[in-house]
């Protein structure tokens, strides 16, 4: 599957930190899948995400079913349907059942409303969760991944990573898909075994509730860094301050129907910012709403992949931490 927007990339050498974290993942995740490959073009930043993931969804405590279903209901509720598709799968791989059915039981309803209100901030589920305080750095690191992953994928990749988007095709590619990964789904995983792959980095406040977990800790510190580091190498600090006033204020809700809202956020900003603020602005907050317009714009100005995957990062791990921050 292509990746929009970016040039093909050359194949990294097994001993660079791309390669190192492609043989991780083909290993512990099954396959190397776009979500995390959209994010060659920053080493740092692929080594990131991955952490981020093996840490919680793959090696966390807690049930891994139970953290497939809060992977495939923040998807829901951010209307990404590959990766509904993707995290179904795995679901399927993980448990023997499909979405639906997996519900029937009581304990994964439960969680699958809890990732349902994430963004309703205040939500009665929110201060009870379902899960346990040392699975909490796991459960809430799964939600915060894949409101950052939710938003790459929705202006990157495609509608679904299977084949077919319906009936009995659609159903028959998601059970092999499911036999494909099981082996991976099922084997042992030691908790921070990703952390060499970058240096230690601070874990910045608003990140604390991973604190009772060192490896989780450690991965979303790294990650945070390496999101600060894409951040600074695209957008100019008024674009960025802009932006995290922006989100700082949001409650979770779809912005209105028209743009107005963000032509009216980034009226102060420079000519060229103001491409950089609307795509960046846009992917936190509306990444429906990108299109080639709004990175066409950002481009002429901010050419190459490396600072388009700079900003759209930027932009979907400022809103995913503030999801965070409600959790």
């Amino acid at each position: 599957m292509s990746i929009r927007y970016f040039q093909s990339l050359p194949r990294p050498s097994a001993e660079s930190l791309s390669g190192k974290v492609l043989s991780q993942m083909q290993k512990e995740f099954g396959a190397e899948v776009e979500p995390f490959t959209l994010h060659l073009p920053l080493p740092e930043l692929l080594a990131g995400v991955w952490m981020a993931c093996r840490e919680t969804l793959l090696a966390g405590s807690g049930r891994r079913d139970a953290r497939e279903v809060v992977a495939a209901s923040v998807s829901a509720l951010n209307r990404c349907p590959f990766c509904v598709d993707a995290h179904s799968i795995m679901l399927l791989g993980s448990s023997g059942n499909d979405y639906p059915k997996a519900l029937a039981d009581p304990f994964l309803s439960e969680t699958a409303a809890w990732a349902s209100a994430t963004r309703t901030p205040g939500s009665p589920i929110l201060q009870k969760p379902p899960f346990s305080p040392e699975e909490a750095p796991s459960f809430i690191g799964t939600a915060v991944l894949f409101h950052y992953i939710n938003r790459m994928v929705t202006i990157l990749l495609g509608p679904s990573p299977l084949p077919f988007s319906s009936g009995f095709p659609k159903k028959v590619s998601m059970q092999m898909a499911a036999l494909f990964f099981g082996g991976a789904i099922r084997r042992q995983k030691e908790q921070g075994a990703s952390l060499d792959l970058l240096g230690e980095a601070p874990l910045p406040d608003d990140l604390s509730w991973a604190q009772p977990s060192k490896p989780i800790a450690g991965a979303f510190a790294r990650f945070a860094q390496s999101i600060e580091h894409s951040g600074a190498l695209a957008l100019s600090p008024e674009v960025r301050n802009m932006v995290a006033n922006a989100v700082e204020k949001w409650n979770g809700n779809d912005p209105g129907m028209d743009n107005g809202w963000c032509e009216e956020a980034i009226s102060q900003l420079g000519v060229t910012d103001k491409s950089a603020g609307r795509l960046v602005l846009l992917t936190a907050l509306a990444p429906y709403r990108v299109d080639e317009s709004t990175v066409h714009a950002f481009s002429a100005s901010f050419p190459g992949d490396a600072k388009l995957l700079s900003a759209l990062a930027w932009g979907s791990f400022t809103a995913a931490r503030r999801v965070g921050s409600w959790l």
